[in-house]
């Protein structure tokens, strides 16, 4: 066998030298008849165990590109497809419908930043992980309780969990039938585009305002159409007509930080009645408050079945936890659930369970108070030194909940050039006009979820210099 193997890479040694043995294979480098050296020839050549080797060949056998001869070794199988080339054509194969063609890329994980203000990132430090484990374990130990298919709202130790807390806490009216636990807000978001909107359907979104459910509402077929948003909230007389879905973050504006007022509530709620149209009230970090109580949800105004209230638990917990709620309206309950459970069925329900345990054993609530007064220093901090160093620079919008703020560039400086070199200093900072649709507005949004107390004023330092050498 002239055909050489390397083992430069990752990943498990056996894995890559099938893969490497096949694609050989394929693009013909190894003919067909052609004979393998033996397993403990090619494990001494590559200085690995011949088990290794072994178990590569066994898979390339069952698979259908080898077959062994006894007492006369290994041999490429005669019949194969023809060769091919290793990369396909870009211009060949299957296409997305149009809508996905229209969509940006993904967006790729950069590494960690030195000093890290990217948006919604909790303090992963802060999770109690100890008690997570044990909980966890707790529910693994009985996994013949999970050896089934479970109904699509969730675990019901959780649901109704959310429904006591989210009553508790922000005075939502629910009770476990009401609650569908979901992987996080955006698949809660993506339910409700399925049993709502059909291709051509309008949808109204805040501007500025949170991309990702801007792109969701998109990839379902719908207009989408940005409304502004002013100190009291979404301007509801700027509301399109014929608008079948609106999108609000009304306790916590995404990314200003201001609340919607209780005049414009109402205003919102009145005109939704009118249309036949349904809101959706995203409350996905109002759990960190640093003032006064909030004002009520929308849906908990709601008199006329129109709002749907979704939450997250990626920002009061971990992101990778992938653990949602959408406390839908009586008559979109069986649609929600039908939708389930065709796109994912119930989920993780070992997590469901330790996290209806972590919730009901009062661990949730601990956590968030001990949250809370860690965001709350970071976000005094941060406000102060904003206004200290970047005063005739950026105006920082008020807030007091969530873990991020907002800063209004007090001239048409455009920030983006800045933003990147602060990046590239090690400073991670996003820009206004990055979640601006139409509308493009100066300013920077900074999270402190994930950037301790003593680095924030080292971090402001270096966007400080980057602005100077713009």
């Amino acid at each position: 066998m002239d055909f050489h193997v390397s083992l430069a890479g990752r990943g498990d040694l056996s894995v890559r030298i099938y893969r490497q043995l096949r694609d050989a294979v394929l693009d013909g480098r190894l003919r067909a008849g052609e004979r393998l050296p033996p397993t403990r020839e090619l494990a001494r050549r590559l200085a690995v165990s011949r088990n290794t080797v072994a178990v590569a060949y066994d898979r390339l056998t069952a698979d259908g590109f080898l077959t062994g001869r006894v007492g006369a070794g290994t041999y490429v199988c005669a019949e194969l497809p023809p060769p091919k080339p290793r990369q396909a054509p870009a211009k060949r194969g299957p296409r997305p419908t149009a809508v996905w063609r229209s969509l940006p890329p993904p967006a790729t994980e950069a590494p960690d930043p030195v000093f890290d203000f990217r948006v919604g990132i909790p303090d992963a430090t802060l999770f109690p992980l100890d008690t997570w484990r044990r909980l966890l374990a707790r529910e693994l130990r009985d996994a013949a309780g999970f050896a089934h298919y479970a109904e699509p709202g969730g675990h019901p130790a959780l649901r109704a969990a959310i429904a006591r807390h989210v009553g508790v806490s922000r005075s939502v009216r629910a009770d476990a039938g009401d609650v569908l636990v979901t992987q996080g807000a955006q698949q809660a978001l993506d339910l409700l585009c399925r049993v709502l909107l059909e291709p051509g359907d309008r949808v109204a979104v805040e501007e500025p305002g949170y991309r990702m459910a801007r792109l969701l509402f998109a990839s379902h077929g719908a207009e989408v159409v940005g409304v502004p948003v002013d100190g009291e909230g979404l301007d509801v007389a700027a509301l399109p007509s014929r608008a079948k879905l609106v999108y609000v973050t009304p306790s916590h504006q995404f990314p200003l930080g201001t609340p919607m007022s209780l005049a414009r509530r109402a205003a919102l709620l009145a005109w939704a009645d009118r249309a036949g149209a349904v809101v959706v009230e995203d409350d996905y970090d109002s759990e960190f408050r640093f003032s006064d109580r909030p004002l009520e949800p929308l849906q908990s105004l709601d008199r006329a079945g129109r709002v749907a209230y979704v939450g997250s638990f990626s920002k009061t917990l971990l992101p990778m936890l992938r653990l949602g709620f959408l406390v839908a309206p009586a008559s979109l309950r069986d649609a929600l659930h039908h939708a389930r459970q065709l796109s994912g069925w119930h989920g993780d329900l070992p997590a469901q369970a330790a996290l209806a345990r972590f919730v009901d054993e009062g661990l949730f609530a601990r956590h968030l108070r001990r949250a809370t007064k860690v965001y709350a220093d970071r976000h005094e901090r941060l406000t102060t030194t904003l206004d200290r160093v970047f005063a005739g620079r950026l105006s920082v919008v008020p807030s007091a909940a969530g873990l991020h703020l907002c800063a209004l560039a007090d001239d048409d400086t455009a920030l983006a050039p800045i933003a990147a070199r602060a990046a590239a200093a090690g400073a991670a900072i996003q820009t206004l006009s990055d979640l601006c649709g139409g509308f493009p507005r100066q300013g920077v949004v900074l999270g402190y979820g994930s950037i301790p107390w003593d680095s924030i004023g080292a971090g402001l330092a270096v966007l400080d210099e980057a602005w100077g050498s713009a």
